[in-house]
């Protein structure tokens, strides 16, 4: 399939008028030139409905849209619990974590470790989102986004990739998170949009595939025909349990891995850490989980359509980009454009992070007497390098796996669980140690790798909650052995006020209750 002249030129008029505004934005910026605050933090002056939307767009990606429709295409609806239950995760992060980080003031998650702990804790766990950040997400996001290129217009996926790769730095490179937060709101909009739009053609054609019509009775159809794919909850005997172990889903690992990509995930909170105050931070946590909400409608949906409309694709990450052959002429360019918005908004922000974490916690240590503007400068060469690294290693890392958003979670599932342990007994419990968040780190990727071998029919998810359990107990006792020596220079617990104004808690109380909706009618 390939795009015809007119959705061409569509998707050419968005890439051109994304770059537009992107420059309009950071109009100022040239005349009074950027210091590391404006670069990295967009000045601490984003509002509400810019962090919701740009949390969403820096979420939202090639690893979102086509993997999870692509495990959608496998599995079928029970892959929605990761966005479903991660909504109820963005409230809790709203509430009760990120009151913290505002109060400490920090530009990163490893400058968080340094202010409780030390630089040891710091600097490990800095490299470790550096490497994790280039040669997982970085090398995911292009490798998928290649594919979906290749899939859609007919160009090859390395030149797919390097696209991607420069249409990012165009529009990211100077302006930084401002640039990225502000031209998200137009990504998001465009992909809940066209998203919504291609659920509905998907629906109505497996209806006409059937001899009937409309988007009702096309979900109908889907739900009669692939009765196993609408399970939410999977039972032991089904072929994918061992990626979503049944009841764990609610109440084990996938916890673990959702207050980890939220709550300490560097390229997702920074947006949050550049709010103008804890109020309009809040509120935009609450509008980026009613929109995770509805994400499942846009990513899963159509990979479920998929395996009646296209029961002959050789992998499942091919769902997303055969179904938009559905799309008629123009808005097939729209939904396409909505599609590499996702992509490049996602890249632009795990750049952007990359370079802050580089720049702020190891290079601005090596070099503390630098000017702001070569913070800057090192920030976008470092960005830079990143992209050029990651287009390298795409093929070789990803290329034999089918179902890429998988592969993403069971790998980072390794280290999640001592991260998950290093900050929560880090922020609620004054007697944790450096020491101890050490072991926990180590203990992390030590107990994941020893547990993949000695037990490997035990479900990542499983693994991975019971990853948290055993670094937890090995913090406490390294914490509670060892001498208590801390420094915490963090901001004290009495100091942080978690209370929060009626609308965020009428929010909370709303998701809590559709969550509890959409898990009783399809458990």
């Amino acid at each position: 399939m390939k795009l015809d002249f007119i959705d061409s030129s569509v998707f050419i008029v968005y890439v051109v008028g994304l770059l537009l505004v992107a420059f309009w934005i950071s109009r100022d910026d040239k005349k009074e030139g950027k210091n590391t605050e404006d670069y990295f933090l967009a000045s601490k002056a984003l509002p509400w409905w810019a962090i919701g939307a740009s949390l969403i767009a820096a979420n939202i990606s090639a690893e979102q849209i086509i993997g999870m429709s692509g495990s959608g295409y496998a599995i079928g609806l029970a892959i929605a619990s990761y966005e479903w239950m991660a909504a109820i995760t963005l409230i809790l992060v709203g509430k009760y974590m990120l009151p913290i980080f505002l109060k400490n003031g920090i530009y990163t998650m490893p400058q968080y470790l340094e202010q409780r702990f030390d630089h040891r804790v710091k600097t490990t766990l800095a490299v470790f989102w550096l490497a994790v950040y280039i040669f997982v997400n970085l090398t995911a996001v292009l490798w998928l986004g290649g594919l979906a290129i290749e899939t859609v217009a007919g160009v090859d996926w390395m030149w797919g990739m390097v696209f991607l790769a420069v249409f990012s730095v165009a529009y990211s490179l100077y302006g930084g998170l401002k640039a990225v937060a502000y031209t998200d709101i137009l990504q998001v909009v465009l992909l809940v949009f066209g998203g919504l739009f291609l659920s509905y053609l998907a629906l109505d054609s497996v209806a006409e595939s059937a001899g009937d019509q409309g988007v009702l009775a096309g979900f109908g159809i889907l739900a009669d025909t692939l009765p196993s794919h609408f399970d939410m909850i999977l039972s032991p005997n089904n072929e994918h349990y061992m990626s979503l172990p049944g009841i764990s889903v609610l109440i084990g690992g996938m916890w673990i891995m959702n207050i980890s990509y939220w709550g300490f995930n560097q390229y997702i909170i920074q947006r949050a850490l550049a709010a103008k105050s804890i109020n309009e931070a809040q509120k935009g946590i609450a509008f980026a989980a009613y929109l995770k909400l509805l994400m499942p409608l846009i990513v899963v949906l159509p990979g479920i359509a998929a395996v009646v409309l296209y029961p002959q694709l050789t992998a499942p990450d091919q769902a997303y980009p055969s179904m938009m052959s559905l799309m008629p002429v123009g808005i097939k360019g729209l939904v396409f454009a909505a599609l590499v918005a996702a992509i490049v908004s996602s890249l632009a922000s795990m750049t952007n992070s990359i370079s802050t974490i580089f720049t702020m916690d190891i290079y601005a240590k090596l070099k503390p007497t630098q000017s702001q503007r070569h913070y800057v400068f090192v920030g976008r060469a470092t960005s830079l390098a990143a992209l050029v690294i990651a287009l390298f290693v795409a093929e070789p890392l990803l290329g034999k796996f089918d179902q890429a958003f998988q592969y993403i979670q069971e790998f980072t599932g390794f280290f999640t669980p001592g991260i998950v342990v290093i900050f929560l007994l880090g922020m609620f419990w004054s007697k944790a140690t450096a020491n101890g968040a050490l072991a926990a780190a180590m203990g992390s990727a030590g107990f994941s790798i020893l547990l993949k071998l000695a037990w490997p029919d035990l479900p990542f998810m499983d693994r991975v909650g019971l990853v948290f359990l055993l670094c937890l107990g090995l913090c406490i006792a390294i914490s509670l052995l060892g001498k208590q020596n801390n420094q915490n220079n963090s901001v004290d617990l009495s100091e942080v006020s978690f209370a929060t104004r009626s609308g965020f808690n009428t929010a909370a109380a709303g998701v809590a209750l559709i969550l509890t909706g959409l898990y009783a009618t399809w458990w």
